[in-house]
């Protein structure tokens, strides 16, 4: 077998020639009595989860990471003001990095941070006409670049791939805790 070769499909599995079914096949080299499965679908989900960080170029216009337009959605959907620690239990962010997200937004006018009137420790954010303005402005462009990397799979394979990525996100969240 040779370093660029795909590993062996399993019975029923499609032919497969990504970056990942690349790698298997040097695992397969260096360590064959290994069950490699997992890295087919966690290795996959975490280089998916790169390529899609480097889809964003549609949020430059508004100055905008995805995550920072994604916390901009929570605030929006959510219809509230919420805690830094909310944020980031809703987000599966670091507090440090809600932080930095944070005071970006602020600095921009898109979010206002206030101190809790009962427990100054406190601080809640909210979005303001700004923030909503312009995330109302640019979700149908994300959702457009976001159908637009979907294109390739047939509507029923997308549905199945939607099923099977939830519940494999509600075993993690499960092992996680609750999220609210």
């Amino acid at each position: 077998m040779t370093d660029s070769a795909p590993p062996p499909a399993r019975p029923g599995a499609t032919s497969r020639n990504d970056a990942v079914a690349r790698a298997l096949a040097q695992w397969q080299a260096v360590a064959p009595e290994l069950d490699l499965g997992p890295i087919e679908v966690i290795g996959r989900v975490n280089r998916i989860a790169t390529l899609l960080a480097a889809t964003d170029q549609h949020l430059d216009g508004a100055g905008l990471t995805r995550a920072e337009f994604d916390l901009l959605g929570l605030l929006r959907r959510s219809g509230r003001e919420m805690s830094p620690t909310e944020i980031a239990r809703e987000t599966f962010a670091s507090g440090a990095a809600i932080t930095k997200r944070v005071k970006a937004l602020q600095e921009r006018g898109l979010v206002e941070r206030r101190v809790d009137d009962r427990d100054r420790r406190i601080v809640r954010i909210s979005l303001t006409d700004a923030g909503a303005r312009l995330h109302a402005d640019y979700l149908p462009v994300q959702l457009d670049a976001d159908r637009e990397l979907l294109t390739d799979l047939a509507p029923e394979d997308a549905a199945r791939l939607a099923d099977l990525l939830s519940a494999l996100l509600v075993q993690l969240e499960g092992r996680a805790g609750p999220t609210r």
